[in-house]
């Protein structure tokens, strides 16, 4: 099983999880949290995040971008632990468990009404299909450099405002100023993974943003997302400001400005340790900003 946990690559579960986290609190904050479907849409974003995980490892090996100069974790199907078959049945598996997730979920929310369900299983399906297609198939698109873009889409706007509408059946418009840091926190995360593998990728035809703009550039826009990310939950606060509480989320401040300080002074083979920091950093913003906004 070593190798497959290792597949699944674990770490990476906390960012996937914080933007429900995040569509939670704000179901909360308007009084609709259900614990039930706050459990089917961790369930279902664990699946979809394992099913990335996978899909990423078999398309990498593939496509040639896992090979032996890559600075990052040996992969499963690059060392020969996992057969590509195996992947591939691993991938349709979890394909299918995404599926039966995310359909007891949307029942779950909306019971029969077949307008609603259909509108976000078309959803859940365009997020399988990115899942999949970031790295294969004959021109994957993390490969031309709109992997931002995907994560951007679907761990902040689908996965927060997507998240909330399931307990409200609403939409709130100040709703996708948290989905904002979200989705660029869950930017940087890939993006300290790119600029770690900036010169593997350019070998193998991978054009992501760090590998065209180049390093320097690439942790200048870690800075922006970072920023931007911070000043998104201080507005959404400023807009419903009630008490000081609310800004808890600011304790992370710190903790962002060392994520920055290092992805730009440290050479990229000593990166990897930031991925899991910013990915538990982002959790741990949303669990603060919950708290801050539930509390007051």
């Amino acid at each position: 099983m070593k190798p497959w946990i290792q597949a699944f690559r674990l770490r990476t579960l906390p960012l996937s999880l914080s933007c429900i986290g995040m569509g939670g609190i704000l179901a909360g904050i308007a009084h609709q949290f259900n614990a039930t479907i706050f459990f089917l849409c961790c369930l279902t974003t664990i699946f979809l995040q394992i099913l990335s995980n996978l899909a990423n490892d078999l398309g990498d090996s593939l496509n040639g971008a896992d090979h032996a100069g890559r600075k990052g974790p040996l992969r499963a199907v690059q060392s020969g632990a996992i057969s590509v078959s195996q992947m591939k049945n691993a991938v349709i598996l979890f394909s299918v468990l995404c599926l039966v997730s995310g359909l007891s979920l949307l029942y779950l929310a909306f019971g029969w009404n077949l307008k609603a369900i259909s509108f976000f299983l078309l959803l859940g399906l365009l997020s399988i299909v990115a899942a999949i297609t970031y790295t294969i198939g004959k021109k994957p698109y993390g490969y031309a450099g709109l992997g931002d873009l995907s994560v951007f889409i679907f761990f902040g706007l689908v996965g927060v405002i997507g998240s909330q509408y399931l307990f409200t059946k609403s939409i709130h418009l100040l709703g996708v100023l948290p989905a904002l840091s979200c989705g660029l926190f869950s930017i940087a995360v890939l993006n300290i993974n790119n600029i770690r593998d900036i010169e593997s990728d350019r070998l193998a035809g991978k054009f992501s943003i760090p590998v065209r703009i180049g390093k320097e550039r690439a942790a200048q826009y870690h800075w922006v997302l970072l920023s931007m990310g911070l000043i998104s939950a201080i507005l959404f606060v400023g807009f419903n400001y009630q008490s000081p509480i609310q800004f808890l989320f600011l304790l992370t401040a710190p903790l962002l400005f060392v994520n920055a300080k290092k992805v730009m002074l440290l050479p990229s083979e000593q990166l990897d340790p930031l991925l899991k920091q910013m990915a538990l950093t982002t959790l741990i913003f949303v669990i603060l900003f919950g708290l801050g906004n539930l509390l007051v």
